[in-house]
């Protein structure tokens, strides 16, 4: 089998994983991007120089709103709060 080269993830899976990373128990959270614009006189190969804008990708993250939607998780869902032991075993008494 060969070795993978690359790994795509859905928006709802790289919320899930935000969500995770920063230990976060509940509310709805999105995936949020921030764009940056600029613009420029680029060339191609061959063409003549033309007018350009360059959209960078500056920020990814999540942000908690009120509403689901396809780019949001539900962290009690995704990371729910475990139990501390001290609680488990008062529950088993």
């Amino acid at each position: 089998m060969a070795d993978a080269s690359q790994y795509v993830f859905s928006f709802q899976e790289l919320a899930e994983l935000l969500v995770k990373r920063q230990n976060i128990h509940e509310g709805l959270w999105s995936v949020t991007i921030k764009f940056g614009i600029q613009a420029g006189h680029i060339a191609g190969l061959g063409a003549p120089l033309l007018p350009t804008a360059l959209v960078p990708v500056l920020e990814i993250g999540i942000q908690k709103v009120d509403k689901a939607n396809e780019l949001t998780v539900d962290a009690a869902k995704v990371n729910p709060q475990r139990k501390s032991r001290k609680g488990r075993q008062q529950q088993l008494q």
